[in-house]
């Protein structure tokens, strides 16, 4: 899907629930979904900065989102599901799921690795999308032509801990969900995007004395979420694409 130009209103009509909505990636995804036409569901752990995003959509004459604060860490089930019912009693069908909320943890060796932070990272990271997941099938299923997306991170070297273990499991996660959920009468299309590394908070945490502006803008990965996200991607299950289409897996 190299130059992939999505037309106006590929989104329209379509629920997207994103998590890590609150800054970097997930705003900016947010907001572009919602400028052609999606109906995006905010869920972020931070009020104020979901409230931004909402109001720059509003500004912007997108849809009217919808806000809904969680903290993945303490998540369990029955907040997942509370969330899919809520979803299902103010908007009737969710088409679209983006799981995007990250945490590093601690760039460290494996031998010096906080046990602690090593749970809460597998937990933000890996955990909570499998139970999200879980927790929406059946209403993704009732939707029309549903997608999930993961966003990860290949990242290998050295001192990246927890943080590059959860993302491989995502990667495993998303391939078996993807062979789970294609049958011949219904499909749940599933797949990732690997961007890289890009000018976000995310990295800029990471590395605090790097000069990040030289690293790619997180635009211009944006229409690849939208290609994965709209039925343009129709003949695409279980793929790992770049932050330009490329597929990688």
């Amino acid at each position: 899907m190299q130059n992939y130009h999505p037309i106006a209103g590929v989104l329209r009509d379509k629920v997207i629930l994103i998590t890590g909505a609150g800054d970097g990636i997930g705003a900016k995804v947010s907001k572009s979904f919602a400028s052609y036409g999606a109906t995006v569901v905010l869920l972020g752990r931070t009020i104020a900065k979901l409230e931004r995003v909402y109001d720059e959509i509003v500004s912007a004459g997108g849809p009217q989102p919808a806000i809904y604060p969680l903290n993945l860490e303490g998540a369990g089930l029955r907040d997942y599901q509370e969330l899919a019912t809520v979803i299902r009693s103010e908007l009737g069908q969710l088409n679209g799921l983006l799981h995007n909320a990250a945490l590093v943890g601690d760039l460290t060796s494996i031998e010096l690795y906080d046990a602690a932070v090593w749970q809460q990272a597998l937990q933000i990271n890996l955990t909570a999308p499998f139970l999200l997941t879980q927790a929406c099938l059946d209403l993704l299923r009732s939707s029309s032509n549903p997608r999930i997306v993961f966003s990860t991170h290949q990242i290998k070297s050295a001192y990246w801990g927890a943080y590059s273990v959860a993302k491989a499991g995502v990667e495993r996660l998303m391939q078996i969900l993807a062979d789970e959920l294609s049958g011949e009468h219904q499909i749940i299309h599933v797949n990732a995007i690997a961007p890289g590394d890009l000018c976000s908070p995310l990295i800029k945490r990471s590395f605090p004395g790097k000069d990040t502006s030289r690293l790619p803008a997180i635009e211009n990965a944006i229409p690849t979420y939208i290609y994965l996200m709209s039925n343009d991607s129709d003949g695409v299950n279980g793929k790992i694409l770049d932050g330009q289409g490329n597929i990688l897996e």
